[in-house]
């Protein structure tokens, strides 16, 4: 089973673009995910709801890979 939660990075790194990027797609597509929580390091995402967005919004990109 995957991680249930996602930063900035890991979303960046499964959409293959920057972290900045993540942070635009946050402020500026209001389809994207809001954070489930957002710590002193930044924001988390639930795996599922970034999941979903990428499958509506990125049907491109291969599913996420098994762990």
């Amino acid at each position: 089973m995957g991680q249930p939660l996602m930063g900035a990075a890991e979303i960046a790194q499964r959409l293959g673009v920057g972290r900045t990027r993540v942070n635009q797609l946050l402020k500026e597509d209001p389809t994207f995910p809001k954070p489930h929580a957002t710590l002193a390091a930044g924001h988390i995402w639930q795996t599922d709801d970034v999941e979903a967005w990428i499958a509506e919004h990125r049907p491109d990109l291969p599913p996420p890979a098994k762990r």
